[in-house]
């Protein structure tokens, strides 16, 4: 793909997005968004990448919004009719993505570069990195779905804490409340992504991965458990005629490294009801 403001590579299955404005601390624009957004496409139609990792190039994540790049908001103020938000137009399709998104995080992650981070299944940050939810000591609004994500990772008392307050948030509070999976040294952050984004795709079937993904979005917003029982037994019902599963078992008994066959998105069962 063609993009100035970040980079796309692909290699050993993994395709790395990497926010690519160190001169500017990899401050957000409309136009970084919408290369993400497009790059996060690229990966979820290629066969061939089995795991996202997103990261940013310099010392520092993502210290948030440049506003001097050019407007944020909606060209009718208060009516955004068709129009998308920046931070959503990456947080949206990261979260219907079929593959899994590996965050690296070194520095700053403040504002979007805390909230683009949330629908992620892996945080890996510095442990001298530091997040903020800052938008109310800036008279604005979460974006992304922050408010939606947030929570769910922290509780609702953390979120509102963070989000009501502003206040920049340490490493090890982050790590202790769920925001980061896991604290790195700053120079082993992206080495330690890659490593787990080379484990998964050694290890895990694609297309099981793709349904245990969104069905964890999906079915634990939901009130009763009903629905998830009801798909649970369609799933396993398809278990007996899987070439994964015949292989994910017959790897596991021959104590061999397993070579699943079915590809995200051409293999994924049509009958999910997401």
């Amino acid at each position: 793909m063609t993009a100035t403001q970040i980079t796309y590579d692909v290699a050993d299955r993994t395709a790395v997005i990497t926010l690519d404005r160190p001169e500017a601390r990899n401050g957000y624009t409309v136009q970084m968004a919408d290369e993400i957004a497009q790059a996060l496409a690229e990966a979820e139609g290629d066969t061939g990448v089995r795991v996202v990792v997103l990261t940013g190039a310099g010392d520092d994540f993502c210290v948030g919004a440049d506003l001097s790049s050019g407007r944020f908001t909606s060209p009718g103020e208060g009516s955004a009719g068709d129009w998308v938000e920046p931070a959503s137009r990456v947080t949206r399709p990261m979260y219907e993505l079929h593959k899994p998104v590996i965050a690296a995080v070194r520095g700053a992650a403040v504002g979007v570069g805390s909230t683009v981070i949330l629908p992620a299944d892996f945080r890996i940050a510095a442990d001298d990195s530091r997040f903020g939810f800052v938008f109310a000591r800036r008279g604005i609004y979460p974006e992304g779905g922050s408010t939606w994500f947030l929570p769910r990772l922290v509780g609702l008392g953390r979120a509102t804490d963070w989000m009501i307050s502003g206040r920049l948030i340490a490493a090890d509070e982050a790590l202790a409340s769920g925001l980061v999976t896991e604290l790195q040294p700053a120079d082993r952050v992206l080495d330690r992504a890659l490593g787990l984004a080379a484990e998964l795709a050694d290890s895990v079937a694609p297309v099981s991965v793709a349904v245990i993904r969104q069905a964890l979005r999906q079915m634990s917003a939901l009130p009763s458990p009903q629905p998830a029982f009801d798909l649970d037994s369609q799933l396993i019902a398809g278990c007996g005629a899987s070439p994964d599963a015949a292989e994910g078992i017959s790897s596991f008994l021959e104590r061999r490294a397993p070579h699943f066959p079915r590809r995200v998105p051409d293999d994924l069962p049509d009958f999910l009801p997401w």
